[in-house]
């Protein structure tokens, strides 16, 4: 589920306007991550807790070689479920349930499906020929370069053996 399909699912459920969903959604991140970023702890409650985590320096280990490595100090997201969201994954049955149709959602009918068909042919019979062929000259620019580029790492590791 990607947020498109999330803000889908929410607005079928709660009977609202996508447009206000996505909106809450947005928000929703947009003031989690910023109260975060300070380093304040976001939970709520049944469902997961968001914390900031400072990693002190350490040593580490090459594994390869077996050295010892200095790993530097950093601060990492850390998202962690809590009990009511583990035990709905758990078992299902605890799980919220949901109104008829919000997910999976319903399958797309044939005449969206035609129309999308349709507007992409009236796109593409849009673009003037010259514009399509300049795009596929520089695509072919760019696989022949990057082609280029391989053989010629290729060869510098032989050289390298």
């Amino acid at each position: 589920m990607n947020r498109r399909d999330l803000v889908l699912a929410v607005a079928t459920h709660t009977g609202r306007d996508r447009r206000e969903v996505d909106e809450v959604l947005r928000g929703f991140t947009d003031v989690v991550t910023a109260v975060v970023s300070k380093g304040e702890p976001v939970a709520i409650s049944g469902f997961a807790k968001f914390v900031k985590v400072d990693r002190p320096a350490r040593m580490g280990r090459n594994p390869q070689t077996g050295q010892p490595v200095r790993i530097r100090a950093s601060k990492k997201a850390r998202i962690t479920p809590l009990k009511g969201f583990k035990e709905a994954v758990v078992t299902p049955s605890q799980a919220p349930k949901l109104a008829r149709g919000t997910w999976p959602p319903a399958p797309a009918t044939p005449r969206t499906t035609a129309r999308k068909a349709t507007s992409a042919r009236k796109t593409a019979a849009k673009r003037p020929a010259a514009a399509t062929k300049a795009a596929a000259t520089r695509k072919s620019a760019v696989t022949r370069k990057s082609a280029v580029k391989r053989s010629a790492a290729k060869k510098s590791a032989a050289r390298k053996r």
